[in-house]
């Protein structure tokens, strides 16, 4: 006779115990003791300091080949125009298929890419248009990659260190962009980007290899999506009917456009304002990449997937953007840039965790795809605008608009949220009192039917 739903479950002599249920408090590294993560985070880490090392070769190669900041601009717009153009196609890929099997190819076709830039330009024979095709074959196999890794968290750990796990995977991509560049730039002035090449492309034999090594019986498989029609149709109507999944996406959306334009930013302050040069534009980016760090291991450790946590973070982004437009002095300046990317990074981890969480898993590739290719493509259409604000009028106020206008989205997702949940804003300005929050709705007053007494 089986157990009731509420029994509990021993587990059978001859099996451990599930390792992920285990782990009942969570630490900043809980996910780490499972086998499977811990091999999929340490390959992850090799590769994505790989992948930093090429982003930089790469358009150092490129100006070098051109002597042209368009030409660099290029590169990267064909490497992100596949995610924009396809991206919500490899959501599909992701839940139809077998995720670690659908990493192992398009992570192999990423480490040759980066091998065959590495031939090209240690034979000579590199030309600014073979850049350009390996670009947009990188993109091609990023719109399969990208929610596959994404999702594929969930089936390492879980869903009760999901959290942690994508904090963790934050961290590690966060580390790599303080160490990839560093590296990068040494191999570049020693020996050349061609090295910086070979080593992204052999950095994806990490990942391939932990895939390999990993115990399938340990995992937690989700359960596919048929092969039929319209499925792209049915994860855009799962994200429509969701209002826990439709408003972080349209908040990411606005924070991406309006927000996370750093480089326009960071290079106007260092030459206008701080009449500073490329020392100063590094120290800044390097603050920033350790503040998100900490954001990363931090949100590691507190796991919170809240919404109302979400939304306060991008408004509480928009207010720092919004301090920093007006900081007086350069130390000043470059002090917020730290709570920035905690602060910034925290957010992103948090909508990711959330809507992972909510997603039904059969469609959550599809929700993944949507969020990253909306992440991916709104700082590309507000760069224009925000830069032309910057050049217009300033950085100050460039940097002051992008700030406003987030926590004004942040504002009004709030307002949204709350009166999808029959809640209103209260606003009390009695000392010793919350001077702004959300409370229930009170009901109107009953209105007596005809022949009927009000109650007294």
């Amino acid at each position: 006779m089986s157990p009731g739903p509420g029994a509990a479950s021993a587990p059978e002599p001859d099996q451990p115990a599930d390792p992920a249920r285990r782990l009942s408090a969570t630490s900043t590294f809980s996910s780490l003791r499972i086998r499977n993560y811990r091999i999929h985070f340490i390959g992850s880490t090799v590769s994505n300091i790989g992948t930093w090392m090429q982003r930089i070769a790469q358009d150092w190669l490129v100006h070098t080949l051109t002597g042209s900041a368009t030409a660099v601009g290029a590169t990267v717009a064909l490497q992100f125009l596949p995610m924009l153009l396809f991206g919500l196609y490899g959501g599909v890929l992701a839940d139809r298929l077998d995720k670690r099997k659908l990493l192992l190819c398009t992570q192999s076709v990423m480490g040759l890419i980066g091998i065959t830039l590495a031939v090209l330009t240690f034979t000579g024979e590199v030309r600014v248009y073979h850049v350009y095709a390996l670009a947009f074959a990188l993109g091609l196999a990023t719109v399969a990659d990208n929610p596959a890794r994404q999702t594929f968290v969930s089936e390492l750990v879980g869903p009760a260190l999901l959290p942690n796990a994508v904090s963790l995977n934050s961290a590690s991509f966060q580390s790599a962009r303080i160490i990839g560049p560093a590296v990068a730039g040494v191999l570049i002035t020693a020996v050349g980007s061609g090295w910086a090449f070979l080593y992204n492309g052999l950095s994806f034999l990490a990942p391939v290899t932990g895939l390999l090594l990993m115990r399938t019986a340990e995992l937690f498989p989700t359960e596919r999506a048929p092969r039929r029609k319209g499925q792209l149709r049915e994860g855009l109507a799962h994200v429509r009917a969701r209002p826990e999944l439709l408003w972080p996406i349209v908040l990411v959306g606005f924070v991406g456009t309006f927000g996370f334009n750093f480089p326009i930013w960071l290079v106007a302050f260092t030459d206008r304002v701080f009449h500073s040069g490329a020392g100063t534009y590094g120290l800044l980016n390097t603050l920033m990449a350790v503040g998100s760090l900490a954001g990363a291991l931090l949100a590691a450790k507190r796991g919170s997937r809240r919404m109302r946590f979400t939304v306060a973070c991008a408004g509480l982004f928009g207010l720092l953007l919004a301090a920093a437009s007006g900081a007086p002095f350069f130390w000043v300046f470059a002090a917020l840039m730290v709570p920035l990317g905690l602060i910034g990074m925290t957010f992103m981890i948090s909508a990711n965790t959330s809507l992972q969480m909510a997603a039904d898993p059969a469609v959550r590739g599809r929700v993944i795809s949507l969020y990253m290719m909306v992440f991916l493509g709104s700082t590309p259409v507000g760069a224009p605008l925000l830069g032309w604000i910057t050049d217009t009028y300033g950085p100050r106020i460039g940097l002051l608009s992008g700030g406003v206008l987030c926590a004004a989205a942040a504002f009004g997702v709030a307002l949204i949220l709350a009166r999808i949940g029959g809640l209103r804003l209260k606003i009390d300005l009695r000392p010793g009192h919350r001077r702004l929050a959300f409370v229930p709705r009170t009901p109107g007053p009953v209105v007596p039917a005809p022949g009927q007494r009000a109650n007294a």
